[in-house]
């Protein structure tokens, strides 16, 4: 009788600041009864077909445009599903109203870009395909099954990916052969094509799948999961990226400082273990490219010193057209005016905004960053002492880990607009408006 009191309590007392919260009487407007899980496996596939891209392999999937049929056929199957059930077509937790402000400011600014028609492209052909993917995991990921397939499935898409990047540097399959640092060929996907941007999705992934790892009790899970994060690792490192060492660095210190009084802290110890083992294994020159990132002048590729240069005609930039940017996707055109024709995007996606849709489209833009944050710490402050929402927990702490990764990557790449942000973003808003339904059933059934 004391136990079942205690837990009635922490249901009340831990769902008040939820029930009275935005995003609490945003959840109460789900549907009571089972939502359709088409909308739900077409996210799942159009997910997939961006980041591994299976028309590169099979040509004749090009024509069928089947990235475009699976996000149609999500869209259309979620609307049709809420209107049959008479609900709203959406929940508005404060991030997705911040991140419709964000659209909604970038198309206002078209008039005044650098190039109005190749904004409206932009828009068009990119930032609203995202966006619609954002709002789709924001309000399809309903259920905890439903956020741990995703989590999965990252992890399940690790593999390729990494495995691609070992490939590619054990064959020498490199972007140009005449440079002091050669790099390898990315996967061939639209947001892992670019070294870098591969180093980013693989870091990304991989606190989700520590995640996975940390919650998992069966001997085969925790095996293909930790293959998966060895193989991630591994992956970060043959793509030479700076942004993906300081990023993959980051991770290691925040499981530092998360484990560092709990049980699972051997595992850190492991980790340092396992990084001393492989020092010696490190592929020739990586550790001199490292080092470039504290002394720019040092590298000599000239890539450093140029993407120093952009920062700076990105803030002199910024510092004439405070208010009003160069218009969404134009910062290249913006970065021509000051420095000359470089035809160069400026790596710091802060920047990058800040260029494209000025000081109050970097400000909304940081609003979405933070809240996304904000949400991934909640579910896992209210969850950690619950036994029965262990998963959710870890995985909290994961995407927490993954923003603050991405947070810190953010410096030194472009492609603010890309999925893989709004991907992690929307996966932890999708995270707190699940547990707030998860935590007020079982309050109820508590009571």
């Amino acid at each position: 009788m004391t136990t079942q009191t205690h837990r009635t309590d922490w249901w009340r007392r831990s769902q008040a600041a939820v029930d009275h919260s935005p995003r609490g009487r945003a959840s109460a407007t789900r549907p009571s009864t089972p939502a359709s899980s088409v909308p739900f496996w077409a996210l799942m596939v159009f997910i997939l077909i961006m980041f591994l891209a299976p028309q590169s392999f099979v040509p004749a999937l090009a024509s069928v445009r089947i990235a475009l049929i699976a996000a149609i056929l999500a869209i259309a199957t979620h609307l049709l599903d809420r209107l049959t059930r008479g609900q709203p077509f959406t929940i508005l937790p404060r991030e997705l109203r911040i991140a419709l402000g964000l659209a909604a400011w970038a198309l206002l600014l078209i008039p005044m870009s650098l190039w109005p028609g190749g904004s409206v492209y932009f828009l068009l052909s990119i930032y609203l395909k995202i966006l619609a993917v954002f709002w789709l995991l924001i309000n399809v990921i309903a259920t905890p099954a439903r956020i741990v397939r995703v989590a999965w499935m990252l992890t399940l898409i690790a593999y390729p990916l990494a495995l691609t990047a070992v490939q590619h540097f054990v064959t020498g399959d490199f972007i140009q052969a005449d440079i002091e640092v050669e790099r390898i060929v990315g996967y061939d996907g639209p947001f892992v094509k670019n070294p870098n941007d591969l180093a980013l999705v693989l870091n990304l992934i991989l606190p989700v799948t520590v995640a996975l790892l940390l919650a998992e009790r069966r001997v085969l899970a925790r095996a293909v999961l930790t293959a998966s994060v060895i193989l991630a690792v591994l992956g970060v490192v043959v793509t030479f990226s700076r942004t993906g060492f300081l990023t993959l660095a980051t991770i290691f210190v925040a499981y530092l400082l998360k484990l560092r009084h709990r049980r699972e802290r051997w595992l850190v110890g492991l980790a340092l273990v396992f990084v001393l083992l492989a020092l010696p294994f490190l592929p020739t020159r990586y550790l001199g490219r490292v080092d470039t990132i504290t002394s720019i002048d040092s590298d000599s590729t000239g890539s450093a010193q140029a993407r120093w240069r952009d920062m700076v005609a990105a803030a002199t930039y910024i510092l004439w057209h405070p208010f009003v940017g160069a218009g969404a996707g134009m910062d290249i055109l913006a970065l021509n005016e000051v420095r000359g024709e470089k035809w160069l995007a400026v790596h710091n996606i802060y920047l990058e905004y800040a260029v494209d849709l000025g000081i109050p489209g970097l400000a909304m833009f940081l609003l979405l960053l933070v809240g996304s944050l904000k949400c991934a710490g909640f579910v896992q402050r209210r969850t950690a002492s619950v036994p029965a929402f262990r998963q959710l927990f870890y995985l909290g702490e994961g995407l927490q880990i993954s923003l603050v990764a991405f947070a810190v990557a953010a410096n030194f790449s472009p492609g603010g607009y890309n999925l893989p942000f709004y991907l992690f973003a929307g996966l932890a808003i999708a995270l707190k408006n699940l547990y707030a339904d998860e935590a007020s059933r079982a309050r109820v059934h508590t009571a």
